[in-house]
């Protein structure tokens, strides 16, 4: 057995069993990945996968147990790269934070405004993108923080901090009808073309399934992924916008409406890889943005094997 055969059936796992996939990300072809597998199975006397002919369809039981395993293993292995690092770069080096374009523009500049007067000699990088691709970046170690939606919050390799529950709200061109609706209804709303954010960000389920439960079909006529983009186009005139509250304001032409009885509230997560050795400065822009948290109770829910769930109110 080596790290190599553990690493493909992780990577096996996480690329729903393609093993073109696996290759490429591993560096390698897929016959060696498919000979890494038989060897292991033969040297462990298992089968590790469901097959149909050549291809993987899922994991057999054993392989699950193995798979639990090899996460463990591999955690360990890149703790005991990074523990030397951890040690003599405690206060300078490189902070990586995937981040939504909602988060990056409006809830972190004032979190890092801190934490730069902190750790002058850390360098920060932003990598905006959607929850899927944040998620994929923790996995991978090509971030050490990522900050999204309730998705954090339920994957099993990742340990995930409340940061702050937010509302969606609309806006509107100054002088329009809904500013006088009292009070405001999802039916109010359903009457107008609708501009919102494209489906799987920004709470956008939130806003779906609030108009499914009144058996509504809003107009929806243009999703984006960014909220400066949708406010653009309630300016110009192309409908009425639902964005994140701390992205709104009232800006320029347009009015801030309450919504917050009409849509469930989102909750912002911070999330570390579960099990991963961090320096000391990522422990602590945890702990800025979350001061209910202390740096020891970070730093233990995010190295037990067991997931904790967190019970303090945000």
């Amino acid at each position: 057995m080596n790290f190599q055969q553990l690493k493909i059936i992780r990577e096996a796992a996480r690329r729903d069993y393609n093993l073109t996939e696996v290759a490429n990300m591993l560096f390698t072809s897929q016959s060696g990945v498919s000979r890494h597998i038989r060897e292991l199975e033969e040297e462990l006397g298992i089968e590790i996968f469901i097959r149909r002919g050549k291809r993987l369809l899922g994991m057999t039981e054993p392989g699950k147990a193995l798979l639990v395993i090899a996460e463990r293993i591999l955690n360990e292995a890149s703790n005991v790269r990074r523990l030397a690092d951890v040690f003599t770069n405690d206060a300078s080096g490189v902070l990586t934070i995937a981040t939504t374009h909602t988060q990056a523009r409006y809830s972190l500049p004032s979190v890092i405004k801190s934490f730069r007067a902190l750790f002058p000699e850390v360098r920060l990088e932003l990598i905006q993108g959607t929850p899927q691709e944040i998620e994929t970046l923790l996995h991978n170690g090509t971030a050490d923080i990522g900050i999204a939606s309730e998705r954090l919050s339920t994957d099993p390799l990742v340990v995930a901090y409340p940061w702050f529950r937010w509302y969606h709200t609309l806006l509107v061109p100054r002088g329009h009808p809904l500013i006088h609706a009292n009070p405001l209804t999802l039916d109010d709303i359903s009457r107008w073309p609708i501009i919102t954010y494209r489906q799987g960000i920004t709470g956008r389920a939130r806003i779906d399934e609030a108009f499914n439960r009144r058996g509504l079909t809003p107009d929806i006529v243009l999703s984006a992924q960014d909220s400066d983009v949708v406010k653009t186009y309630v300016e110009l005139g192309l409908g009425i916008g639902l964005v994140a509250f701390q992205a709104s304001g009232d800006d320029g032409e347009l009015v801030r409406l309450d919504t917050r009885h009409l849509f469930d509230a989102n909750t912002v997560w911070l999330g570390l890889k579960r099990g991963q050795l961090q320096r000391n400065y990522v422990w602590r822009f945890i702990e800025l943005c979350n001061p209910e948290l202390s740096v020891a109770d970070i730093k233990r829910l995010a190295l037990e094997p067991e997931e904790t769930v967190l019970d303090y109110e945000i």
